[in-house]
């Protein structure tokens, strides 16, 4: 489990394919702390390390991972977002995120607002569906709070230390982004889709993924 609350940049020392899908080496401050076996977020997706020397980190990431997330993209020298996993005891001072990478999305657009900057990100229609205003998404490890909902694209906003201390000012429109939905939001959905699909189609607004639903007015019978 994690945050969504960056601990700091890494920078990508290496990348080697190998059987099952291509074996990363990332630098960071805190390598000195780390074990064979913990678990790290790189950029939201949840690797577990598989060495570790002064220089930094291992990982290896499989076919799955690759074709779920941005990391088969990264070049030596490109920086990730780092967040270790949560210990027994430590405050929760982000979002619940598993480092379960949902989809792949896309900046849209990207415009300063004072000091902040303002995030609009395009989601796969199933991570969409579990998106709520004033919600959590968490965008290449970020865990942030959607201040406006469009369908199936979402703005958020940076402040500027999150701005100085991520990959999130990298970011250009069209390049592509880790997300993971709302935790609650996604085990709701789940949970009620059962009942949603039981409903006639005269109980349901058009909408696709996510649309409301309008059961008519409720009647109690003794």
């Amino acid at each position: 489990m994690f945050t969504g609350l960056v601990e700091e940049m890494g920078r990508v020392l290496s990348r080697e394919p190998h059987e099952e899908g291509l074996r990363l080496r990332v630098a960071c401050r805190f390598v000195d702390e780390l074990h064979s076996g913990d678990s790290v977020a790189v950029s939201g997706v949840c690797q577990t390390v598989t060495g570790v020397d002064a220089s930094g980190f291992e990982f290896e990431s499989i076919r799955t991972t690759l074709s779920r997330t941005t990391l088969g993209r990264l070049e030596p020298g490109a920086a990730v977002n780092l967040e270790r996993a949560l210990r027994a005891g430590d405050r929760l001072g982000g979002h619940l995120v598993q480092g379960h990478v949902d989809g792949v999305g896309e900046l849209v657009e990207r415009r300063p607002a004072g000091e902040t900057w303002l995030l609009r990100i395009s989601m796969p229609a199933d991570i969409a569906a579990a998106t709520v205003l004033h919600g959590s998404l968490t965008v290449d490890g970020v865990s942030l709070t959607v201040n406006q909902l469009e369908g199936p694209v979402a703005e958020v906003a940076i402040i500027p230390y999150t701005w100085s201390h991520t990959t999130l000012s990298g970011l250009a429109p069209s390049d592509p982004v880790n997300l993971e939905g709302d935790l609650v939001g996604k085990y709701v959905r789940r949970l009620v889709e059962p009942y949603l699909e039981s409903l006639p189609a005269r109980g349901r607004r058009a909408g696709g993924p996510g649309a409301s639903v309008d059961v008519g007015p409720s009647r109690i019978e003794s």
